[in-house]
């Protein structure tokens, strides 16, 4: 779908400015024409020969080129691109963009673009999650940029976070789904679970799990970006989603989770049930907060709600459902039995053996189980990037 486009890619001064080169060759082998614009420090990790070179044009780096005597008019080039690309975009150059601050050439195309402007921020973890960078991407979000959200993994500085840019592959991926129109879950109904849910033993104690929410977000995103009308159920989280197509509703207990999710499941073409539910709650939950007097403090539990047993056996047909289970011991044989017991389509495999795996962590490494107990294993990799395979996998038997 990139093939005859006109792509201008904005270069900016970062250590991931090596990727630049990739993404202009695969852009080109893609069929698209592709014009370079750099900011003066780009060219302390990348040389414009280079970008020339892979472009098969020449690099827009100042107003004024002083060897041709021709001015660069920032105007033309805007008009130019069908689509202007910014990756790597550093912090300084997102800030410039978020405050109109016009200082190079990049910015001042920026300014005077017409076409679709794409973001790929690259920076330092601390950086990325500064106050103030969330808030300038917040601003251009607004504006109707388009932010292709930075990686997990290992950064320049050594730390390990988000921060790296996303990966030439995955931004043509995009790019070729932006041109195409290709939203394969446009106008289907989804339903997503996420986070733990809290049982309470008095007002201020709870049972509860170890449960961040990352995944099950990942998953409501990726599914919204693939057109889908997403419902998103979550737990008590810290987890958040800027998407204008997820609606979110926010809930504390198992029962909160089981009647929200019913009251929306009969309606959801796709239904993806990431929660950790707490599998028991108090008998009796205190009224007020328990003294510590006794050296021991007995509680009667009982199990609560099996949301995915109910809804499964609800389950009619054009309903998908994907299930998780997080296992310790003969992994692939429990999540099998939980297929059939639960009347899943899919089943995402978590095993707490795993480095790097399950609560609390960036990455995850999952096994993929469908009904016909066809098994499929990943490596260690971001949640976003999981989310992408399980929604891949979803698309791909939704439409067989």
């Amino acid at each position: 779908m990139l093939r005859g486009k006109n792509i201008l890619v904005g270069v900016t001064g970062s250590i991931a400015a090596y990727k630049s080169a990739i993404l202009i060759r695969s852009l080109v082998k893609e069929g698209a024409h592709v014009k370079v614009v750099m900011t003066p420090s780009a060219t302390d990790f990348i040389s414009p020969l280079t970008l020339s070179t892979l472009s098969k044009n020449p690099v827009n780096l100042d107003f004024f080129n002083s060897n041709s005597g021709e001015w660069a008019s920032h105007v033309e080039l805007g008009l130019w691109a069908d689509l202007y690309l910014i990756a790597p975009a550093t912090a300084n150059t997102i800030a410039k963009f978020a405050n109109g601050i016009c200082e190079d050439l990049l910015a001042a195309v920026y300014l005077s673009a017409k076409c679709p402007v794409f973001i790929a921020p690259a920076m330092d973890l601390d950086m990325y999650r500064h106050p103030a960078t969330n808030k300038n991407i917040e601003i251009l979000r607004d504006f109707g940029n388009a932010i292709i959200d930075a990686d997990h993994g290992e950064l320049a500085s050594g730390l390990i976070g988000e921060g790296r840019m996303a990966e030439p592959e995955q931004i043509i991926r995009i790019l070729n789904s932006f041109f195409s129109g290709d939203q394969p879950l446009k106008g289907k109904k989804a339903l997503v679970t996420a986070g733990p849910t809290h049982e309470a033993i008095d007002p201020v104690r709870f049972i509860g799990n170890h449960s961040s929410g990352k995944m099950g977000f990942a998953i409501a995103e990726e599914l919204a970006d693939q057109g889908a009308e997403v419902t998103l159920i979550s737990g008590p989280t810290q987890q958040q989603t800027e998407r204008t197509n997820i609606h979110t509703i926010a809930v504390v207990t198992a029962e909160q989770m089981h009647k929200e999710s019913r009251s929306v499941f009969h309606d959801s073409e796709i239904i993806v049930l990431a929660a950790a539910v707490a599998d028991y709650r108090p008998v009796i939950s205190a009224a007020e907060k328990i003294k510590k007097q006794d050296p021991y403090l007995n509680l009667e539990l009982e199990k609560t709600v099996d949301i995915a047993a109910t809804l499964g056996k609800e389950k009619k047909n054009g309903q998908f459902i994907v299930g998780f289970a997080l296992e310790t011991e003969n992994e692939v044989d429990h999540a099998k039995e939980k297929i059939r017991k639960k009347n899943f389509d899919l089943i995402v495999l978590n095993s707490l053996k795993d480095d790097g795996a399950g609560f609390g962590y960036n990455t995850n490494k999952v096994t993929i189980i469908d009904r016909r107990e066809k098994v499929k294993a990943f490596g260690l990799k971001s949640k976003k990037e999981v989310a992408t395979d399980i929604v891949h996998e979803i698309i791909t038997r939704i439409d067989s």
